[in-house]
């Protein structure tokens, strides 16, 4: 079981969904675009190249441009390629506080200052990364900085496998051990509150001048799909908000950075990379008619008719209360608390927070998906999905457990899928799924939560197991991913989702990776690569299978 095995099951399952979504060749669609070169472009609530349609199934892989051995970023890129996969999510960020003994890295933070690395480990790394990509003919979609950065990047961090004592993860194994913002706040910051990323007139100076560098460097290339802002920006991460941030404050911040992006290059895509959250309460920064709904837009399976279809104003979001209740009756008193991102808040703290109204709805996060995808510079939106570690109930600090953990699980995500779709379409701008996983079984004692550096405990695991809306499979019933990822691509198909990226790619490797082991990748929890290569074929084996 390798990487190969996974993208071609993840590009047979789209392609059965719907031929419109069938991921193009390169040399098909790219001819000429915005300027002499050519580069994807939007079309409408779509994405074009040389005014042919370009819709994808792609990937992330974090680790991929700071693996050590050119051979292994060539065989992996080649992999991929030759299963069908056109675009690859990915970092152009790697922050130090340190200067580390091996590895690579891109920016060393510290001291007051940030020095870019311009040797064989820092920059060149990522100009070979975009070489080998572009030979593959593999579209790079880059993260420009990370919300999620709980360690300081280059130190060790604890691991336990398989109930053994724990030992250090080496440096970048973990997709939050790359820096991004609480590194420049630890440095540059004055109350140390993560939204001082945001505000803080240093450190955006700091980080422009990051951006500005990475940018301009590749602007000629049109083997870059787009910029992403930040990945899954919120007001908190492991260092809290102050009481000042709220969604007027994340918004201004990816208007005035995506404007700033622009007029360092014009040609590229910019997008977000926030997780999607809604708000329909918030008060907005940006606002404009709704576009006319083309006569081709597609329309909803007869099970999921759109009654809630628009923005997600206050009514709208109502519609969708009555909607979960009617399709998910409850018992009362089964959840105790509301899961963020690995971390828990008391029920009442939660109700004081949000309302009643599931985090994901309530602006709880500091963020406004809808404000932000009206920002004049963001030229498509995206939203992710983790229901191990996000709660997507439109009620979710009261409501109940349902009768059956998987299918409510199943039911609050294609929802959230649909009204991504819907809020995207009513706006007039693409949307792309640019991270989805679930946790097996099999990967629970690696899974570490994006804003932790270390695994669950033995008790933590059961725990996590037990949540009703966690994704994490059961004994040996795998199935139950099978059969999630079929039901997202679905959806997202069906919905309009103009690209959808799985997380995350995992592949054998001969060289040391920047884990530091030998024979795979680096895994989070999310890698398809599995202890039990039988029962993991067999997934993806059912994961081909026409619809």
């Amino acid at each position: 079981m390798h990487l190969l095995a996974l993208a071609l099951s993840l590009c047979s399952l789209l392609c059965a969904l719907s031929p419109a979504l069938a991921v193009p060749t390169r040399t098909s669609v790219r001819k000429s675009g915005r300027s002499s070169s050519s580069f994807v472009t939007t079309s409408g609530t779509g994405f074009s190249v040389d005014d042919k349609d370009f819709t994808f199934v792609g990937t992330n892989a974090y680790w991929l441009p700071y693996l050590n051995n050119d051979d292994d970023i060539s065989n992996t890129l080649a992999n991929m390629s030759q299963a069908g996969i056109t675009v690859l999510r990915t970092w152009a960020f790697n922050d130090v506080t340190t200067i580390p003994d091996t590895g690579s890295w891109l920016q060393l933070i510290k001291d007051g200052t940030t020095t870019i690395n311009m040797g064989e480990n820092g920059i060149q790394r990522l100009d070979r990364f975009i070489q080998l990509a572009k030979k593959y003919n593999i579209y790079v979609y880059f993260a420009l900085t990370n919300n999620w950065n709980p360690s300081v990047a280059g130190t060790p961090t604890p691991v336990r496998r398989n109930g053994e004592t724990p030992t250090s993860l080496p440096r970048n194994f973990l997709s939050n051990d790359y820096g991004g913002m609480d590194a420049y706040v630890r440095e540059f910051g004055v109350n140390k509150t993560h939204d001082e990323f945001f505000t803080n007139e240093e450190i955006r100076d700091k980080f422009n001048s990051y951006v500005q560098f990475i940018v301009s460097r590749y602007a000629d290339e049109p083997g870059v799909i787009a910029w992403e802002l930040a990945n899954d920006a919120r007001c908190f991460s492991t260092l809290a908000a102050s009481d000042q941030c709220n969604s007027n404050v994340v918004t201004q911040w990816h208007a005035e950075t995506a404007r700033f992006v622009r007029s360092v290059d014009s040609d590229h895509l910019i997008t977000s990379g926030n997780h999607g959250f809604f708000c329909p309460t918030c008060p907005k920064l940006f606002t404009k008619p709704p576009p006319p709904q083309p006569s081709s837009a597609p329309v909803p399976d007869e099970n999921h008719k759109r009654t809630s279809g628009g923005l997600m104003t206050p009514s709208r979001f109502l519609r969708m209360v009555a909607e979960e209740r009617r399709a998910a009756p409850r018992v009362l008193g089964a959840r105790e608390g509301v899961k963020i991102r690995g971390r828990w808040t008391a029920p009442n703290k939660a109700k004081r927070q949000t309302g009643g109204i599931g985090p994901a709805f309530s602006g709880f996060f500091g963020v406004d998906s809808e404000d932000i995808l009206n920002a004049p510079d963001i030229d498509f939106g995206t939203f992710q999905l983790f229901p191990d570690q996000v709660d997507y109930e439109v009620t979710g600090s009261e409501s109940q457990a349902p009768t059956s953990d998987f299918n409510n699980t199943l039911s609050q995500t294609t929802a959230w899928i649909r009204a991504q779709a819907e809020s995207a379409r009513a706006i007039g701008k693409p949307v792309v799924l640019s991270a989805f996983g679930l946790i097996t079984e099999d990967n629970l004692a690696q899974f570490i939560p994006f804003n932790a550096t270390t695994p669950l405990t033995q008790s933590q695991q059961q725990n996590w197991k037990r949540q009703d809306f966690g994704g994490v499979t059961t004994g040996t019933n795998q199935q139950q991913v099978t059969n999630a990822y079929t039901t997202w691509l679905q959806t997202g198909s069906q919905s309009g989702v103009s690209g959808m990226n799985q997380y995350q790619a995992r592949t054998f490797v001969q060289s040391s990776t920047p884990g530091g082991t030998v024979g795979t990748s680096p895994n989070d929890g999310y890698g398809i690569l599995g202890t039990d290569e039988t029962q993991v074929q067999q997934v993806l084996t059912n994961a081909t299978r026409p619809a």
